[in-house]
């Protein structure tokens, strides 16, 4: 162990900031054009150099190109943090000319500006700025009128090599947290009286073992918006001797979010209400501090642990009294002997009292591409059992942060001027010294700078020794345990009455407790420059999807072989002999009609007429040129002959043996031509994609899965390139568990389209069944990719983290998918709420067109009264106005006005209709997805808009029916009857088990109670054809024919069409039985029973051969109905025919 050598320490790097130069300065003297000024750069508490004096006018800059310099160390785990959230703090100077008598120049500090040093930590070698110059207070510049230039001044930054090098960029992340403010607090927090400052703190990690409190200490209280207008431009969280609006980052504004998207709590409805009035009338306590960290890749690495293990971070609120300075202690004694009326006692140095902690759930930081969270967070009681509840952490920051908040309390109080130099820093680092065996100090936040060898700042000496870090320890949290411990005894605390005297329960903190009456809430907000789970971008899924299922082209590649020359030749002879064919007919067509026989001599005279007319027109040019380009591409691409033949031998050979290829090719392209304009034409399916689904549907209903098969099967062979036909095909394997097969049809869907959300989806559950789950991920986030919007893809991924116990990525989809769910709702209402106010203003404009019209007529009809009456009848109509406006006056001021005066009411805020897991469930019943049902309805049972209801038990039914679990399907049913009586969907699905139960008199009942209902069933078909088959076991034709009408009517198929041929058959009514048997005929004439009936119906007709062909079509498609056979039979025996073996 000691011969090991120690490892390599990076040397320190050199920080250089050039003043490069001021402009725009004003001084002391208004008589004076020139400015003689200088800068002074400092760094935290530590001066870093004054610049020269140089003169600046309004024309002329003040070039000064002073470089200061600093270092930075690595052996300090946290010296990049401290240049992370340190400005340089640079202030400019007014030297005054010496007087007569003066021995020493006297100096003005017009104005300061802060240099911000984060770009340099995210490995930036030179940044440069332009920072405007805040006057100081009682500073020349204030009297500057805002439309005059303001002072500026231009800085560089740079450093040789990068502080942060690629493999620490890669590791470490810089995160930055935002204090905003703290509303609604208790009540006996005022403004007049006894004043108080206010802090918060929160631990964040420095090493894999260690953390460090971070302290914001300056918070204050204000007044309500409507008093004071907040300012929102955020703090620097460690100003050094920054003043006035130097202690504000340049171009740094608090965020502001809709409720909808922030993180925290109070995000609901019930809650605007009281957001409203806490952030516009009541007092808050403003922070608006920012503070940088910079995390080491250990570090990130333990935040992320430690948020996997427990979500809730403690974000720590506390009271603590003013800095003690000079008079003001005084006045902090005389304060706090007050506060004894009110049940507190006395404020000590560093006391804490209204402690409050805020859970912040961290676990948006988990989700994929996260890297920020912002929201209102409620604060509680702090009790160390609370803390631990939630946090897991046995202790909290109180004292701890008490004791570094006054420290930087009293620096901020401290006179600006220079600092005195003195024993208490060497004091204190005696002190430090003495302690080095103890935990780590404070100091480890602080950057260890080759110019701390100079002169120590007190205040900071005394700070670095207080402060402790926290540690993971048994031992350190004992030590804290203790020490909060002690520190309760001074605050208030009640026992509980029932427990003995020496078993008390644990403290309660009544001051902490006046958070929760008063609702208070405090914004906060973490933002990381990268997420700390990366999330793969669009093109990154669609490479791995395009991996695991290579695209396919919609069309074969184009081939320039031979055998491709050969059919274009072929092609080009087609072409040619119908053009040749065209214009004999045009020659000879009138010949033709009329001549029967000609000799050999009239056909070689018509031959030479037309030759002689193609040669004359040119056409025959024409067809040579035509031909020609074939020709040569068969020499090329067949003979391979693409240069010139140096032997003529050798050219007459070629040329024999290409003229008689090309002859034999003429003809067979000349027969094939012929032959096929001898052929009939190829009559058009008469059932098209959607029907041929419809009878897939109708038969995986009944139970008939060949068939099925058979009709999704037909529908990819029409189209192989339609993602659907896949699609659909996979579903139906889904449902009779041929995992294979299915994903073999998703493959196919995804292959021909990439952006086939449903197709995606399905491809990752069937993953998920094989427990493929690297693969079923990336099918899941591609899906929420290709449609960003979809609440479907977001729900999907979600349940898919439900089943691979992925708990905070779950709740990441989840959150996602509500999003879209309430925006949805939200849009739908503004269309419905457009969509009305058009129809009120179409409504509106025709009843003012029929007022016109009203108006004139009674007008003219009035002029011809009046003409009549005469004048009495005129001052009578004159004297109504009058008596209306008498009316109106005494209603004060007009209508409209008194309706301005009232606030409008707010309108609610859309609900969504469904929730995200019934959604999720509809789809998913339809494509036979069992197992993420059983999951989507899990969580719809738990949902706020779910739990037991009508559709829940339906969607329950529904998937039990899936699994042939009859008996709790029917269970489910009669829950879903106590929510909705006449729902018919719930009497469809009644029947349907009761049918599938053989209890064919309940089912009819069931069914015969859906179709009675004004509305219908989500799906009748089925009803129909099963109520339909229960009448005709029942020997009710009539009742049969009607309802297979039903179905025919609104979908038609063989089925339905078979359940009326056999009604009427049954009825007797042979015509309107043959009618209906031939429709079914046509849309499937491969099925046994309909030829069955048919050859019934044409042996009661008596047609023989009708009857024969009928029935041996049955028994070549294998007619298994033995009581339809056995009818047929006899039939035949009673006819004598119909059977060809008689």
């Amino acid at each position: 162990m000691g011969d090991s050598e120690p490892p390599s320490i990076r040397p320190p790097e050199t920080i250089t900031i050039t003043v490069l130069r001021a402009r725009n300065l004003k001084g002391s003297s208004t008589k004076a054009d020139a400015v003689n000024a200088m800068v002074k750069v400092e760094f935290g508490e530590k001066g870093l150099g004054e610049s020269p004096k140089v003169d600046c006018t309004a024309d002329t800059p003040a070039e000064f190109n002073y470089n200061a310099t600093m270092s930075c160390t690595y052996d300090d785990p946290t010296a990049l943090d401290e240049i992370a959230h340190k400005p340089v703090v640079l202030t400019v100077i007014e030297v005054l000319p010496k007087e007569k008598k003066q021995k020493e120049e006297k100096t003005v500090q017009l104005g300061q500006c802060t240099v911000d040093m984060l770009p340099l930590v995210k490995g930036e070698t030179k940044h440069r700025y332009t920072l405007v110059v805040n006057p100081l207070p009682g500073s020349p510049l204030e009297t500057i009128p805002p439309e005059a230039p303001r002072p500026e001044v231009d800085v560089m930054l740079s450093v040789n090599e990068p502080l942060v090098d690629n493999s620490q960029l890669d590791a470490g992340n810089l995160m930055t947290i935002t204090v905003e403010s703290l509303f609604s607090p208790p009540e006996s927090w005022t403004l007049t009286g006894a004043q108080y400052a206010y802090a918060a703190a929160l631990p964040v990690p420095v090493t894999s073992e260690k953390e460090t409190p971070i302290v914001f200490a300056n918070g204050a209280l204000k007044p309500g918006i409507d008093k004071e207008v907040p300012n929102k431009q955020k703090k620097w969280a460690v100003p050094a001797t920054a003043q006035a609006n130097a202690i504000y980052m340049p171009d740094q504004f608090i965020a502001q979010d809709a409720i909808e998207d922030e993180d925290g709590d109070f995000r609901g409805k019930d809650d605007r209400e009281h957001r409203t009035v806490a952030e516009q009338e009541k007092n808050r306590c403003t922070w608006n501090t920012e503070r940088r960290s910079y995390l080491e890749g250990s570090a990130v690495k333990s935040f992320q642990d430690k948020i996997a293990k427990c979500r809730y971070w403690p974000l720590e609120v506390m009271r603590l009294p003013q800095p003690a300075s000079g008079k003001g202690k005084k006045k902090q004694d005389e304060q706090a002997d007050t506060k004894k009326g009110s049940g507190a006692v006395k404020d000590d140095e560093g006391s804490v009292s209204f402690h409050g902690v805020a859970f912040v759930n961290l676990a948006p930081l988990l989700y994929p591409g996260v890297k920020r969270i912002r929201g209102a967070y409620k604060i509680y009681s702090y009790t160390d059992q609370a803390l631990y509840e939630k946090t897991k952490r046995k202790v909290g920051l109180g004292e701890e942060a008490a004791r570094i908040a006054n420290n930087i309390l009293n620096r901020s109080t401290a006179s600006p001027g220079p600092k005195k130099g003195g024993g208490g820093g060497k004091d204190d680092k005696k002190e430090k010294d003495a302690k080095k065996g103890g935990p780590t100090h404070q100091s480890s936040r602080h950057s260890r700078l080759d110019d701390s060898r100079h002169s120590k700042v007190p205040g900071d000496e005394t700070r670095r020794s207080n402060s402790i870090a926290q540690t993971h320890d048994s031992e350190d949290h004992d030590t804290h345990a203790k020490d909060h411990h002690d520190h309760k005894k001074t605050s208030q605390t009640i026992k509980s009455d029932a427990g003995s005297e020496h078993e008390a329960q644990a403290p309660v903190n009544l001051e902490g407790q006046q958070y929760v009456d008063s609702k208070s809430y405090i914004m906060f907000e973490i933002c990381l420059t990268k997420p700390l789970i990366p999330k793969r971008p669009p093109e990154e899924l669609a490479r791995r999807v395009a991996e695991y299922i290579p695209p396919r082209p919609l069309f074969p590649k184009r081939t320039d072989g031979a055998q491709r020359a050969v059919d274009d030749f072929h092609t080009q002879v087609s072409s040619v002999a119908g053009l040749i064919l065209d214009e004999f007919r045009d020659m000879f067509g009138d010949d033709l009609k009329t001549d029967e026989n000609l000799s050999q001599e009239a056909m070689e005279a018509r031959r030479q007429k037309l030759i002689y007319e193609l040669n004359a027109s040119g056409k025959y040019f024409a067809f040579k040129e035509q031909l020609k380009h074939s020709v040569v591409k068969i020499v090329r691409e067949k003979y391979l002959k693409t240069t010139n033949f140096e032997d003529r031998q050798e050219l007459q050979t070629f040329l024999s043996e290409l003229y008689v290829y090309l002859i034999d090719q003429m003809h067979e392209s000349l027969t094939k031509t012929l032959s096929l304009e001898d052929q009939a034409p190829v009559p058009a399916p008469l059932t098209d994609s959607e029907q041929l689904k419809h009878f897939a549907r109708e038969a995986e209903v009944n139970g008939n899965f060949e068939l099925a098969t058979k009709y999704y099967q037909e529908r990819i062979a029409r189209n192989r390139n339609d993602p659907s036909h896949w699609f659909d095909y996979g579903t139906f394997c889904l449902y009779i568990n041929d995992i294979t097969k299915a994903e073999e049809c998703f493959k196919e869907c995804v292959a021909i389209d990439q952006k086939h959300l449903h197709g995606l989806l399905l491809f990752g559950v069937v993953c998920t069944l094989q427990e493929k789950h690297e693969a079923a991920e990336t099918f899941f986030e591609a899906a929420t990719c290709v449609q960003p919007k979809s609440i479907l893809a977001w729900t999907m991924l979600g349940l898919f983290y439900d089943a691979v116990q992925n708990e905070i990525g779950a709740e990441m989809a989840y959150i996602e998918a509500n999003k879209l769910n309430q925006q949805a709702a939200v849009n739908a209402a503004r269309a419905l709420k457009e969509e009305e106010l058009a129809k009120q203003r179409v409504e509106h404009s025709e009843s003012e067109a029929s007022h016109k019209a009203d108006k004139s007529h009674v007008s003219h009809g009035d002029s011809r009264e009046t003409s009549k009456t005469g004048r009495n009848k005129s001052d009578s109509n004159l004297s109504r106005p009058s008596s209306e406006y008498r009316r109106g006056s005494a209603r004060g001021t007009p209508q409209m006005e008194e309706a301005s005066e009232e606030t409008p009411p707010r309108e609610p805020t859309p609900v969504p209709t469904s929730s995200i897991y019934m959604q999720a469930i509809d789809w998913l019943l339809e494509v036979k997805a069992v197992p993420f049902t059983e999951r989507a309805l899990a969580h719809e049972l738990l949902s706020p808009m779910g739990g037991l209801t009508a559709h829940y038990h339906i969607a329950l039914a529904r998937v039990k029916l899936q699994k042939s679990d009859l008996k709790e399907a029917e269970e489910s049913l009669n829950e879903a009857l106590q929510f909705d009586y006449q729902n018919p969907d719930v009497w469809a699905l009644m029947g349907h088990v009761m049918y599938l139960l053989n209890d064919t008199t309940e089912a009819r009942s069931c069914y015969e109670r859906t179709i009675d209902f004004v509305a219908d069933a989500s799906e009748m078909h089925s009803v129909y054809l099963r109520l339909g088959s229960i009448y005709l076991r029942d020997e009710k034709f009539q009742e049969a024919k009607n309802t297979f009408l039903m179905a025919c009517k609104r979908s038609p198929s063989c089925v339905s069409w078979l359940g009326v041929g056999m009604a009427c058959y049954r009825l007797g009514e042979l015509a309107e039985a043959e009618d209906a048997l031939s429709e079914a005929n046509i849309l499937n004439n491969s099925d046994p029973e309909v030829w069955g009936y048919l050859s019934l119906v044409c042996l009661k007709t008596g047609r023989q051969l009708e009857a024969e062909q009928a029935y041996k079509y049955a028994i070549k498609v294998n007619l298994e109905d033995t009581d339809l056979l056995d009818e047929i039979i006899r039939t035949q025996q009673e006819a004598g025919f119909g059977n060809p073996q008689f």
